[in-house]
C-alpha cells in the first residue's frame, strides 16, 4: 500500500532509541527523508549509517527537547537541508519509576518536561512551516500508561497530559491541513526490556493479561506511526491509538 509519503520530511525526537529508529526504518522504507533527533551523538550517528545503508536520506541533529534554542537549531538545520517538516514525531520520553510517597521532585519534573515540554518546543518550531504548506502531520507518542500504573504517577500524567495536548493541538491546527494524533503503546519488547532479570515473568505476565497473546514489537508501533502520518489518514485528527494488542485496563 503505498502511504504517499515519498519524498516527505519526518522529524524523530528520541530517534536513535529504540522505538524512535523502528519508525525512523520505516519512514526510510516509505521513501521518506529522515531528522534523527536525540541526544547521544554517537547513537545519532550510529542510527545515520544504518539507514544511509538502507538506502535512505538522513540528517541527525542533537538538541535537548527541554531547550527552546536546541530545537529551534535542530529545525534550522532541517529547513537549510530539506527546506521542510513534513511530518513530526514526539516520540523522546522515558519513565523514572517510583510510589509517589517517594519520588523524588526531580523524577517528577524531569519526566513531565521531557515529555510535554518536549512536544511544546518541538511542535511550536514545526507549526509555521506546516501552516504555510497547507500540511502537516504530528504524531505523540503516548503510552497505554495514560490510563494509569502504580509506582508511575509521572509517568501517566505526563502521557494523559500528552493525549490533551494532541486534542487540543488538532482542534487548532485542522484548518491548515494539519492533523495531530497519538499512539498509545503497550508492552513493547525492546532490548532494553529484555535484560531485565523479571523479563520472563513480565512477558508471561503481559500475554495473559492481553488478548492478542503476545509482546508489542517496535515494528507495530512505527507500522500505526507511518498511516497516521500518510496522507490516506488526511481525515483523523485528535485520536489515540492504542497499540496494546487489545490491552486497556
Amino acid at each position: 500500500m503505498d502511504l504517499g509519503l515519498k519524498d516527505c520530511t519526518a522529524f524523530i525526537t528520541g530517534g536513535a532509541g529504540t522505538l524512535g529508529f523502528a519508525m525512523a526504518q520505516r519512514f526510510v522504507q516509505e521513501g521518506c527523508k529522515v531528522v534523527v533527533c536525540d541526544t547521544n551523538q554517537e547513537a545519532i550517528d550510529a542510527a545515520c549509517r544504518e539507514l544511509a545503508a538502507m538506502g535512505g536520506q538522513a540528517l541527525g541533529v542533537r538538541a535537548d527537547v527541554t531547550s527552546k534554542d536546541e530545537v529551534g537549531n535542530a529545525v534550522e538545520q532541517v529547513v537549510n537541508r530539506w527546506s521542510k517538516v513534513d511530518v513530526l514525531v514526539n516520540n523522546a520520553g522515558f519513565a523514572r519509576d517510583s510510589y509517589l510517597t517517594r519520588m523524588r521532585e526531580e523524577d517528577w519534573h524531569a519526566v513531565l518536561d521531557v515529555t510535554l515540554m518536549g512536544a511544546f518546543h518541538c511542535s511550536r518550531a514545526v507549526l509555521p512551516l506546516m501552516m504555510e504548506n497547507r500540511f502537516g502531520r504530528i504524531v505523540n507518542i503516548a503510552s497505554r500508561a495514560h490510563l494509569g500504573n502504580p509506582g508511575q504517577t509521572n509517568y501517566s500524567a505526563a502521557k494523559a497530559g500528552l493525549i490533551g495536548f494532541t486534542r487540543s493541538l488538532a482542534l487548532e491546527s485542522g484548518k491548515f491541513g494539519i492533523t495531530a494524533n497519538a499512539v498509545a503503546p503497550g508492552v513493547i519488547s525492546t532490548p532494553r526490556m529484555q535484560k531485565r532479570p523479571d523479563y520472563e515473568e513480565l512477558t508471561q505476565r503481559a500475554k495473559s493479561n492481553t488478548p492478542v497473546a503476545r509482546l508489542g514489537d517496535p515494528a507495530d508501533v512505527a507500522a500505526t506511526v507511518a498511516f497516521l502520518a500518510s496522507r490516506l489518514a488526511g481525515f483523523t485528527t485528535g485520536e489515540t491509538v492504542h497499540v496494546s494488542g487489545g490491552r486497556y485496563a
